[in-house]
């Protein structure tokens, strides 16, 4: 076993070049995003920069937790050069520590890393990102979102059948909304009704529909002062269809499946991200393994240069791999189980393939 000292201080190298590297993104998006929505709200009175800087602060931690795997890889490619070029390696394995050896250490912090970044991390960058967004909705309507179709969609099941609902404009948590189209289709999935609306409001067991006007292939246009159309989505079902998986904290995303699903709406895009975030010490254990593959020759031998360009390529056919399997489950095509922990496995596996043929032949 490696000795409590070379173990310590490999434990200390990786964490503070991993979290160096990670800081340093953090800080290049958030200047970024910083002029960007300096750009945006210009014209809008009575935004300071203040309240832009404390709003871009909000955004940044959701999306620099997608770099999280990036900066694992930059951080561990660059430990293990320093550790190259010094020759500390070369004496490690002469004292007789094999590669498995001292790669433990590392393995260990990302693991730590990667717990810490879904049960604490996760959570209050998802907080932050919901009161951000409450923010912009704010300052620009509907979180400054912009386009040709700015609609809203709500798929609800209920006792007299199904509903797809687009309205323009949300207030309240989602339980108000304005410019309201309703396609309405009976327990067997056919097509009863079309209801144009001024405005619906949630109520306890049904929508409140105001000012409506019914469109029905059996009969005549007709309107409605006040229509009801019953659901059994609750304000929290309601509010949760306007907020993205990664909006979520990791702990609530269990109990917001199941409630989506009794609710009849669709749920793998969230059973995607809970997968995705157990998966993720898995994918930092790979990028370390993949920045070892290719940062542990000595320098004396040269192709330094292309060492790095080579890790830092696989890392990102990694990233794209796990972008692509990701899309085909949130289409359904894979479960989300196979979706989220096969880039892992797999790169892993890889990983450690490469190593065994570096170091055992």
């Amino acid at each position: 076993m490696i000795g409590r000292t070379l173990g310590r201080y490999l434990s200390l190298r990786f964490s503070k070049t991993i979290l160096s590297v990670f800081g340093t993104i953090f800080l290049l998006i958030y200047l970024i995003d910083f002029v960007e929505m300096l750009r945006r709200s210009g014209d809008i009175p009575g935004v300071t920069t203040a309240y832009v800087a404390l709003l871009t602060l909000m955004r940044v931690p959701s999306v620099s937790e997608q770099v999280l795997p990036f900066a694992t890889l930059g951080g561990a490619m660059a430990a293990f050069l320093g550790l190259t070029r010094k020759l500390e390696l070369v004496v490690a394995r002469a004292a007789g520590v094999s590669v498995w050896q001292f790669l433990a250490p590392p393995v260990l912090i990302v693991l730590l890393l990667g717990i810490f970044s879904i049960t604490v991390y996760n959570p209050l960058s998802a907080h932050l990102k919901q009161r951000a967004d409450a923010m912009e909705t704010k300052m620009f309507g509907r979180a400054g979102r912009s386009g040709s179709d700015t609609g809203l969609w709500i798929r609800q099941r209920s006792v007299d059948g199904q509903a797809i609902i687009r309205a323009e404009q949300s207030s309240s948590g989602g339980t108000q909304l304005g410019s309201v189209t309703a396609f309405v289709y009976d327990l067997d999935g056919r097509f009863l009704e079309r209801i144009e609306a001024a405005k619906a409001t949630l109520q306890p067991g049904f929508w409140t529909l105001d000012d409506a006007r019914i469109f029905s292939a059996t009969e005549e246009p007709r309107t409605n002062e006040h229509y009801q159309l019953s659901t059994n989505l609750s304000p929290e079902q309601v509010t949760q269809s306007f907020v993205s998986p990664d909006a979520v904290p990791f702990w609530s995303l269990p109990s917001l499946v199941e409630r989506t699903e009794a609710a009849g709406l669709d749920a793998t895009a969230y059973r995607l991200r809970f997968q995705a975030l157990l998966a993720r010490p898995l994918l930092l254990v790979a990028m370390v393994l993949i920045a070892a593959a290719f940062s542990l020759r000595f320098f004396r031998f040269g192709g330094i240069s292309k060492m790095v360009s080579g890790g830092v390529g696989s890392g990102f056919v990694l990233y794209v791999a796990t972008k692509l399997v990701s899309d085909l489950g949130g289409a359904g095509l894979l479960s989300a189980p196979v979706a989220a922990w096969s880039p892992a496995l797999v790169g892993s596996m890889l990983g450690a393939l490469v190593l065994l043929h570096q170091e055992d032949g």
